[in-house]
């Protein structure tokens, strides 16, 4: 009997930046001088919205094809039902008769906002001049002031590269709090909370600095009376043997001013001159990826201006140094192979995908018995497209499905790497995962191969008796799955299936007679459990080495890895070692 427990969440570690370069010309009217720029954004993102698999029908045909010149790289041979090997998927999605049909999604921008065209670099800075809203006295009064990156293409909220919330009042707590967090992948990571005491002798400080100064609380009146004994203190010579009790930085309807500096370690933060919290870099993130600093909440804004800011970004000098031709994808195998590895991606994803074909790609690209394609939906974005076109002809590794990215639509991704596994290159067994997970490709073949030859599998790390979410991000509305707990089904960031089950989802697309469900591992999940009532039964394989999040030692994937820590996981993996990088 498969082991029923579930796996703990580990949420993503923190890393240190790569150094921004500079120089190379992002805009030479931007100078390392104050930048104020007003913010007004509306951006629509198409969307489907896929209804219950218990009562919906999809009849859509699913069809790989070449839709672009010079893409088709297959031998004639592997050829069937319109195939071809490196080129757009050609999903037919026009039969689709769910309801509603297509909506719009907007994303909108509340608050104030500096745009940050090269990111920030270090020793980049940002001040807000501003003051905290009044509000009513039983509601919350809080405001943040947020890094974001851009949009990351996968139907996520831009993501949070640095999240930085004062709650005045109607925190948990009870009292004036400070929160900083970061956002990787829809998933918060662990919160830092500063609550006014100075953070431990014992704790890892921040370039030097502390993560949490300490305060007293709102003195209201004696604010400006402080602000004088420090003036009277530090510039006029004076020395007044008075408290120097520090209250809470912010006050309602009290002018303050922020800046935020990036250092070597973390973000630091001061207010009215004096040093508040300081954040330590986190996996995930470079200070490259940021895209605008936002302001947001019960706040009104006087001025955002910014100084020291890359006149240039790294990645676009990056690229073409990255097209290197021993990454480029072999041709497609003559005789049918062991292993077909799907990798979900995202149109923006070009810096995780370079990560994995520098590390465990490698070991793919040298096996004679595996073979791994990236599966790539449309951006809203025109530039990212041709991008992606470019990069798909260079290296042979991509597969772009032909509809707009959107979270409701994944599943689609998965019903492809099905379709291609089974019917372009003939795979023994299929496995899906993320462009942030690593597969330690030699154990998972290893642990493959001992079911026994002509068995029908689901191995990975599965879930029984997981109940939906009905509210949050992650909600499903008791319409969409009326029962209490989904069917057993393995979590999506790593899970290998016999090509029977492939072959049986495709056909079953074919026919109508898919089941679609928002979350594509819930899907296969679903799409196994009409396997086993209509064809034969199968092993399900419980392994918590396919780590749901972040990494254990002997893993074989690790879930929620950065570029660095793939290129660590890598060396390590090449001296023997397979274990973890998980700084902090």
């Amino acid at each position: 009997m498969p082991s029923r427990r579930k796996s703990s969440l580990h949420p993503p570690d923190m890393r240190r930046p790569r150094r921004a370069a500079a120089g190379c010309g992002c805009g030479r009217r931007l100078r390392p001088l104050l930048l104020l720029l007003p913010f007004a954004a509306l951006l629509s993102v198409a969307t489907f919205s896929l209804h219950s698999p218990l009562g919906l029908v999809v009849p859509a045909a699913v069809t790989v094809a070449t839709s672009t010149d010079n893409t088709d790289t297959a031998s004639p041979h592997h050829h069937h039902h319109g195939l071809s090997g490196d080129a757009v998927s050609g999903i037919d999605i026009r039969a689709l008769n769910a309801t509603p049909p297509l909506h719009a999604a907007a994303l909108r921008g509340a608050g104030d906002a500096l745009a940050l065209p090269c990111g920030l670099g270090l020793g980049s800075h940002v001040t807000v001049v501003g003051s905290p809203r009044r509000v009513a006295s039983n509601a919350v009064a809080q405001f943040a002031v947020e890094v974001r990156g851009g949009g990351d293409g996968d139907g996520d909220e831009a993501a949070r590269i640095l999240h930085f919330n004062p709650r005045l009042r109607g925190d948990w707590s009870g009292r004036p709090v400070i929160e900083q967090n970061t956002r990787f992948r829809g998933q918060w990571g662990p919160a830092l909370r500063c609550e006014g005491w100075r953070s431990r002798p014992d704790e890892e400080t921040v370039d030097g600095l502390v993560k949490c100064e300490q305060w007293g609380g709102n003195y209201g009146s004696k604010l400006n009376e402080l602000k004088k004994m420090w003036f009277l203190n530090r510039v006029a010579g004076q020395r007044n043997r008075g408290s120097m009790d520090w209250p809470y930085p912010f006050v309602e309807d009290e002018l303050f001013v922020l800046t935020l500096s990036t250092g070597l370690e973390g973000y630091h933060v001061q207010v009215d001159g004096r040093h508040v919290a300081s954040f330590p870099y986190r996996v995930g993130y470079s200070l490259e990826d940021a895209a605008i600093l936002s302001v947001n909440g019960d706040v009104d804004i006087q001025s955002i201006v910014a100084g020291s800011l890359p006149m240039a970004h790294p990645r676009n000098a990056q690229r073409n140094l990255e097209l290197l031709t021993e990454l480029k994808a072999p041709p497609l195998p003559e005789e049918p192979i062991e292993l077909f590895i799907g990798i979900l991606s995202a149109g923006s994803h070009f810096t995780e995908r370079m990560a994995v074909r520098r590390s465990w790609m490698s070991s793919v690209r040298n096996s004679s018995g595996a073979m791994a394609r990236f599966f790539v939906a449309l951006n809203g974005r025109k530039k990212v497209n041709e991008d992606l076109k470019k990069e798909a002809n260079f290296f042979g590794d991509i597969v772009i499905v032909p509809f707009a990215d959107s979270y409701d639509l994944v599943v689609l991704k998965t019903v492809a790497i099905c379709e291609y596994a089974t019917r372009v290159v003939s795979a023994k067994y299929v496995m899906k995962c993320d462009d942030d997970t690593f597969v330690r490709l030699d154990s998972v073949m290893a642990d493959v191969r001992k079911i026994p030859y002509g068995k029908s599998f689901y191995l990975g790390n599965i879930n029984y008796y997981h109940r939906p979410l009905r509210e949050g991000k992650w909600a499903v509305s008791f319409e969409e799955w009326p029962r209490e707990a989904y069917p057993p089904y393995a979590n999506g960031p790593g899970y290998i299936v016999s090509s029977d089950i492939a072959n049986f989802v495709v056909s079953e697309m074919e026919k109508g007679r898919l089941n679609l469900f928002k979350m594509e591992d819930v899907s296969m999940g679903i799409w196994v459990g009409q396997f086993v009532d209509t064809v034969k039964a199968v092993d399900y394989i419980h392994s918590l080495r396919f780590c749901q999040f972040g990494c254990v030692d002997d893993y074989l994937t690790a879930h929620y890895q950065s570029p660095g820590q793939m290129a660590c996981l890598w060396d390590k993996l090449a001296q023997g070692r397979p274990q973890c990088c998980n700084p902090r």
